[in-house]
């Protein structure tokens, strides 16, 4: 069995034919939710939305929250998707419909290395990212708006954020894939993959 947990029962939710439907990525940043929601939708065949790509306007400017909040909502509308993203201020436009919740719960030094390794790569290739927006030395690594620093300072509170949620039941209905090391999340592809249940054999 993976070292990650795999929702086991109601309150973590509860396997069934219709746990793939609509699935949420979350973690800390850097964990790699955009990338897993990708491979995700690509396998299961379903639409791939990222909230960073409804939130954001050009010079890293956040789209209005009215406007943030009707992206959102038409998005989630839809009978199957994989949404990435945090965002708590969408939280209830989101989670109600969703099925299943994978939550990369990774090492902080896992983390830190691989938004390392992200930030190095989007500064040398140039990558436009939301809204056509680029990371760039100044900002990542001289910035008070460093991402980089937005993983160190929130790293803790996410994990927090997340566990407290888990355990709550507001979203009971939910079930919940807990990935706590990147072959976890490589587990939870084989599973799709295969057609196989969320739970692990």
């Amino acid at each position: 069995m993976p070292s990650g947990t795999s929702a086991p029962a109601r309150g973590d939710g509860s396997p069934s034919q219709g746990t793939w439907d609509r699935i949420v990525v979350v973690g800390t940043s850097g964990s790699g939710k955009s990338t897993l929601a990708q491979k995700l939708a690509v396998e299961l065949g379903h639409a791939c939305i990222d909230l960073d790509d409804l939130h954001w306007g050009p010079a890293w400017t956040p789209k209005p929250e009215a406007r943030f909040h009707e992206l959102v909502a038409t998005a989630a509308a839809a009978s199957r998707w994989v949404i990435a993203g945090n965002y708590g201020k969408v939280r209830d436009l989101v989670w109600p419909r969703a099925t299943c919740i994978v939550w990369l719960n990774y090492s902080f030094a896992t983390v830190m290395t691989r938004s390392v390794r992200r930030s190095i790569r989007r500064i040398w290739r140039q990558e436009a990212l939301f809204a056509g927006n680029r990371e760039t030395f100044q900002r990542t690594f001289l910035s008070r708006d460093s991402i980089l620093l937005w993983v160190i300072s929130t790293f803790a509170r996410r994990r927090r954020e997340m566990a407290a949620l888990r355990a709550g039941g507001r979203y009971g209905h939910l079930v919940w894939i807990e990935c706590r090391a990147p072959r976890d999340a490589d587990a939870v592809l084989a599973r799709c993959r295969s057609g196989g249940p969320a739970s692990a054999p």
